[in-house]
């Protein structure tokens, strides 16, 4: 739990907009910093006329950054779990303002930019990025941060989600009070940047951007290149189950089945036949793929059903197949399967017990039977958790 000093905290659900800003600034050890931070946040709305107050998210500094935000004039929150995203939930907990402007505590961004934040928030915006990537000072980022990670997982983001957002992993953002509870964050950790964005792209928020300076860094850097990278890729595929289930399992589904085919129609490719060990590994894809497919499934219905996921496309397969069309693929697959396995044995005892022939046909049927039974389970899967569907 996270506690606040002098003040409680107020939740976001229930605003009541005692200041039109709250800036919230999140900060694990930054004694050398957070000062120049605080009071540059402040000045800013005082010079803009801005009614605002400045709330500093402490991550358990083991330095004297709390004592000095708080001297300097900020209100401390106190959150005890590290992180860059726990730090931001319990400062927006706190915050009491219409809008919220972030900003990190290592002299990075320029506060006199809150202004413009809000001009954007007023014209209609729910969240406003800054994008940094034109105007970046000299030293303030790590070449790799600048030329490979940030525009390669700022593009993918993009690619999934059609966020249109250029630098989606800015520090420096907006966004209206009372859409946190749309938003619905909850990520602990730095991935946090990219679930605001994935989020409201989800929930159509109005998402806008404009260019922002981007300063070295004051102290030393808590980034892990490697480490925050790969959380945030794994935030992005975990959050578009059509990309990391549904493509790749129909891709191997129809790449197996085309393989499958070659192999049992005997036809010519590239100068030769291709025989029975070209066959199971067509099996293998296609067992594989409709695996994943159902992962895929399973995972849109628990994305619906409990994380509140909107998805049109999975409401209209929804409206449009029930359980029992489930069913029905799945057991005449399987039926397909299972009498094409019945010839095989048939024909065996008919050649008196001997030598078995039928190997193409055997991996065709076990195919069958395997991916029959996996659509057949997967179904009633699908409708266990729809059974937690609002009604």
């Amino acid at each position: 739990m996270s506690t606040l000093e002098q003040t409680p905290p107020v939740v976001p659900d229930t605003p009541t907009d005692e200041f039109l800003v709250s800036v919230v600034i999140p900060c694990l050890n930054e004694e050398e910093n957070i000062e120049a931070c605080v009071l540059a946040a402040r000045e800013a709305m005082d010079n803009a006329g801005i009614s605002g107050e400045v709330v500093v998210a402490d991550n358990a500094s083991e330095d004297h950054s709390a004592a000095i935000a708080r001297d300097a004039g900020a209100r401390v929150v106190t959150e005890p779990r590290r992180g860059y995203g726990s730090a931001y939930l319990a400062g927006f907990a706190a915050a009491r303002g219409k809008y919220i402007v972030m900003g990190d505590a290592d002299l990075t961004y320029d506060f006199n930019e809150i202004p413009n934040f809000v001009s954007q928030l007023d014209d209609g915006a729910d969240l406003v990025m800054g994008d940094r990537m034109d105007n970046i000072q000299p030293g303030a980022m790590p070449w790799l941060h600048r030329y490979v990670g940030n525009p390669i997982l700022s593009g993918f983001l993009n690619v999934l989600y059609k966020t249109g957002v250029r630098d989606a992993h800015c520090g420096m953002r907006a966004v209206r009070r009372d859409k946190l509870p749309v938003l619905d964050l909850q990520t602990p950790g730095m991935e946090f940047a990219s679930e605001m964005v994935i989020r409201a792209a989800k929930r159509g928020l109005d998402i806008r951007q404009f260019p922002i300076e981007y300063h070295p860094r004051g102290g030393e850097s808590k980034l892990s290149t490697w480490s925050d990278g790969w959380r945030h890729l794994r935030f992005l595929l975990v959050h578009s189950p059509n990309h990391l289930f549904l493509i790749p399992g129909l891709i191997m589904s129809i790449f197996g089945a085309l393989v499958m085919l070659t192999s049992l129609f005997q036809v010519d490719i590239f100068g030769r036949t291709w025989d029975i060990h070209t066959e199971i590994a067509g099996s293998l894809f296609v067992i594989v793929g409709v695996q994943v497919v159902s992962l895929g499934l399973t995972a849109h219905a628990y994305g619906m059903y409990f994380m509140g996921e909107k998805d049109p496309w999975f409401d209209r397969m929804r409206a449009r197949f029930r359980l029992e069309h489930g069913l029905l693929l799945g057991g005449g697959t399987a039926v397909v399967g299972l009498i094409l396995a019945i010839v095989i044995v048939v024909q065996w005892i008919s050649r008196g017990f001997g030598e078995l022939g039928e190997e193409r046909l055997a991996i065709l049927a076990a195919t069958l039977l395997i991916c029959g039974i996996q659509v057949f389970f997967s179904s009633f899967l699908l409708s266990i958790i729809g059974l937690r569907r609002p009604r």
